[in-house]
């Protein structure tokens, strides 16, 4: 069955300035894009859950023409003979899922600056949701170590960040 997406938009032109940037973990990659994204979606398909090591990618395309980075070198990881990954040699930070023949690139939605004004529009994949996701908001939560640190991990955490801000 193959997935169907509406042409680019501007549905989401008016939440986040551009270019949009973005990188690994890291900091060795930096990007920009030029345009907004357009049909983000979950993908829960296994490939992809393995890929990012989680339930499911949030992937964002976006023109290639419209995607650069700045800084750094993306490598690649050819999941199959159709499809490729991209992420950062150096943390290992997964950040694109890209069809080489296609006009697009899909830069994962957690690499971006401000990931908050890309939500998601559609899931796809679905054949392999886990049950559990369906879930999530059901569970308590709190912020990471807001109520209790009695290792003082927070603080060595905050001391030893070898993460790259967000800018």
């Amino acid at each position: 069955m193959a997935l169907e997406f509406a042409p680019p938009g501007d549905s989401l032109a008016g939440m986040t300035k551009l270019p949009l940037t973005g990188g690994c973990q890291c900091g060795a990659i930096r990007f920009a894009c030029d345009a907004m994204p357009f049909n983000i979606h979950a993908c829960h398909c296994r490939m992809c859950q393995k890929a990012v090591g989680g339930p499911f990618a949030v992937i964002c395309p976006t023109e290639k023409a419209a995607f650069r980075v700045t800084k750094g070198e993306i490598a690649w990881f050819a999941s199959s003979d159709v499809a490729r990954r991209g992420f950062c040699r150096d943390c290992g930070t997964p950040m694109i899922f890209d069809y080489p023949h296609a006009g697009d690139i899909g830069v994962l939605a957690g690499c971006f600056d401000q990931p908050e004004g890309l939500p998601p529009e559609r899931n796809c994949g679905t054949e392999s949701r886990l049950g559990w996701v369906a879930t999530l908001h059901d569970l308590p939560a709190s912020e990471t170590y807001a109520n209790s640190d009695p290792e003082g991990l927070l603080e060595r955490i905050r001391s030893s960040n070898h993460q790259h801000p967000d800018s």
